[in-house]
């Protein structure tokens, strides 16, 4: 009803207008603005609102222009069906006349001509046959009719069905802030200059004020290059209505054209002048919205509709630059989604990725900013104190564990590593933010998932958690450099057989990228177990080891024991154990000498897959020694499933093998049950000549340590005899 209510009294105050228009009683207005008002109303709200226009064309008759009764007929089937013409033409020719293209453009003009011209001649008909016209001037007033409706569709209904849009905005500024303000100030200035200069001429020729109409059409032009839509729109009905008032009511020198073709001419003329600026804002505004999309789909998340990496660096940016405001960053990571992976499928971890995605947004409030940054990555920028901030990332952590997704019969579900840091705009930088939330999160993840770790503020602590970070990208560097070394450590039997040949055991020293020195592996390697780096540092220890005997083949024979250690991640990894059984199968050096030490819990993390890598390089001639052998609560249980040959006694036991009995009692029990398992027992960290006495007495096999000898780099080792008999 409100609907019907308002189109009605736009179209009366249209129709109204144009009877101003009108001097003469037998005239046809110049400019009928209410067609524009029923156009828009039936593109917009489909052909039966063509109705509406009856009862304002009847009050309109009978209240500002009578006309014979027998007209009122043809008065209301020419805007009916003229509308419902231009209706099925529009939507022939572009399918959608409503939305701002150059293509519902020339839709909208199509179906403005059709209105028009069915509109004028229906019209011209009626005043023909009702006597309201001689037949001598059915061209002049069809001519007449026909444009005086259609340049009033051109001027209203843009403007209408831009102004009736409901959806999301199909244009956007072209300028914002101070300078659009200042700019469209003295746009408005040239506006009311241009219109006195028009008329000011007029007064005195309307020879000179026909040709200062480029002075609006430049205007109009500058509009639809700069300002947003509406501002043209708007600015092109106006410029319309003041040139067509002036012209149809004779002031100045202007007088109202009489002869058909002159009244065709101005309004052929009147309608390029409002068409063009139209359709170069239509075309400006859909290259716009292009470029918009293609942007958007830059920085958008494909797989879950949320703003990507690339927008949440922006947005945090901006967020961190805004002084005073208070705020918090969450870095969540789903946890074990690689087990969903790898059991179900990745369609079935896409799917809850994607309904994690959904989730978060729909857990924040209305102002928080989601972001998709990664494989199983969120990012989260909320606004609020600490401990809103607070609340909000622990809602987060309990929606994610209560989430599930059905897939296949199953219920999926998983947890989330989060970290969060607060902060106050302008007082920091974005990505030290970014940093300390990062590394909040992988400790999170460390300490087992499905938690929230704060990132402390203060650099020390701050530069405690990023110092594995850096660590890995030394080893990154150094592995790309060459920069890894061997040092060897001599293995001495302790039963007087010296005559086996040389046991070692090879260690990895690393050449700091930046000061140069070598540096041990406890000071590395717990970076690179952590960051996913020990299957590559594994590889690299095998290709330089191998490649530095097969390039020595008289020091190779030399060997009768080389020990190479596996980290826990090589142990599990189906493409190294490939790599290294490929490897062996290729080298010259004997697979009979070389020993892969690895460590009891790397063992017990996954037996299945130690044990069948065990089982492919036995197979092949290697042995295998348990390092650190020991320290497990329960080390015996896996005696009989780990099948090695050398169980390394845990250099704890061994320096207290003088003041500890438990520790001599261990490394006994150790030693004999290895004999009955029929392995041998080697003996790390001997520092001193009384511990090998010991460990004789105790059975032990072998010794290793600083007592016995300390580590030398690979070629120094092996330039010099060694006695391998212990003392």
């Amino acid at each position: 009803m409100l609907r019907l209510l308002w189109l009605s009294m736009l179209y009366l105050l249209g129709a109204w207008f144009a009877g101003v228009l009108i001097l003469a009683p037998d005239e046809v207005t110049l400019f009928w603005p209410a067609s524009g008002v029923a156009y828009a109303a039936v593109l917009r709200y489909g052909p039966r609102w063509s109705l509406f226009v009856v009862i304002p064309i009847l009050v309109n008759h009978a209240l500002f222009a009578p006309v014979p009764l027998p007209f009122l007929p043809y008065s209301v089937g020419s805007n009916i069906v003229a509308a419902l013409a231009g209706y099925l033409v529009s939507h022939a020719v572009s399918g959608n006349p409503t939305r701002l293209s150059v293509r519902s453009g020339f839709g909208l003009t199509c179906g403005a001509v059709a209105m028009s011209g069915t509109s004028g001649l229906i019209g011209s008909l009626g005043l023909l046959a009702t006597g309201m016209t001689e037949a001598s001037d059915f061209g002049h007033a069809f001519a007449r009719w026909t444009m005086g409706d259609l340049l009033g569709i051109i001027c209203v209904a843009p403007t209408m069905l831009y102004l009736t849009h409901t959806g999301p905005s199909e244009t956007a500024p072209r300028l914002d802030g101070q300078d659009a303000r200042r700019e469209k100030a003295l746009w408005l200035a040239c506006a009311i200059a241009s219109a006195g200069i028009f008329y000011i001429a007029g007064t005195y020729s309307g020879l000179y004020s026909l040709g200062l109409v480029s002075l609006p059409l430049a205007l109009l032009l500058w509009s639809a290059v700069r300002f947003e839509v509406l501002w043209t729109l708007v600015g092109t009905g106006i410029a319309v209505l003041v040139i067509t008032s002036i012209t149809a009511l004779g002031i100045g020198a202007f007088r109202s054209p009489q002869d058909p073709f002159d009244v065709a001419l101005l309004l052929a003329f009147m309608c390029l002048f409002a068409n063009v600026p139209l359709m170069l804002a239509a075309s400006i505004a859909e290259q716009r919205a292009a470029t918009r999309r293609a942007l958007l789909r830059a920085v958008t998340d494909s797989a879950t509709g949320l703003p990507n990496r690339s927008a949440f660096e922006e947005a945090l940016q901006r967020l961190a630059a805004r002084s005073g405001i208070e705020a918090g960053l969450l870095y969540l990571d789903l946890d074990h989604l690689s087990l969903i992976n790898d059991t179900v499928g990745s369609a079935a971890g896409d799917a809850l990725i994607q309904g994690a995605g959904s989730l978060l947004r729909a857990t924040v409030d209305r102002n928080d900013e989601v972001f998709r940054i990664g494989g199983d990555e969120f990012a989260l920028l909320l606004r609020g104190s600490h401990a809103h901030v607070l609340g909000s990332a622990e809602r987060v952590l309990g929606a994610i564990e209560d989430y599930r997704v059905g897939w296949q019969g199953q219920a999926l579900n998983a947890t989330a590593s989060i970290g969060l840091v607060t902060f106050v705009g302008g007082h920091g930088d974005h990505t030290h933010l970014l940093s300390q939330a990062d590394t909040a999160c992988f400790t999170a993840k460390e300490l087992g998932g499905n938690r929230i770790c704060i990132a402390n503020q203060e650099p020390g602590e701050l530069q405690e958690r990023t110092a594995a970070m850096r660590w890995a990208v030394r080893i990154r560097e150094a592995l790309d450099r060459g920069l890894f070394e061997l040092d060897c450590q001599s293995i001495q039997p302790l039963d007087g057989d010296d005559g086996q040949g040389r046991h070692f055991e090879l260690l990895l020293r690393m050449r700091d990228p930046v000061t140069g020195q070598r540096l041990a592996p406890g000071d590395f390697i717990p970076a690179a177990e952590r960051f996913q780096l020990g299957v590559q540092l594994d590889r690299h220890v095998i290709e330089l080891a191998l490649g530095w005997l097969e390039a020595r083949p008289a020091a190779a024979a030399e060997v009768h024991l080389c020990a190479i250690n596996l980290t826990a991640a090589s142990m599990v990894d189906e493409g190294f154990q490939r790599y290294v059984v490929d490897r062996v199968q290729r080298s010259s050096v004997p697979a009979r000498n070389l020993c892969f030490e690895i460590t009891e819990t790397s063992a017990v993390r996954d037996l299945a897959r130690a044990q069948a890598l065990i089982t492919q390089l036995r197979a092949l001639g290697c042995a295998f020694a348990l390092d650190d052998f020991g320290t497990g609560f329960c080390s015996f249980n896996y005696l009989r499933t780990l099948d090695v040959d050398y169980f390394k006694i845990d250099g704890s036991f061994v320096r207290n093998l003088q003041d500890s009995p438990l520790s001599t009692a261990v490394v006994r029990s150790i030693t004999d049950i290895a004999h009955v398992l029929r392995k041998k027992t080697i003996a790390e960290q001997v520092e001193d000549q009384d511990t090998i006495v010991m460990l004789r007495a105790l059975g032990v096999d072998m010794a290793q340590g600083y007592g016995l000898h300390r580590p030398e780099p690979l070629e120094q080792y092996f330039a010099r005899d060694y006695v391998t008999r212990a003392r």
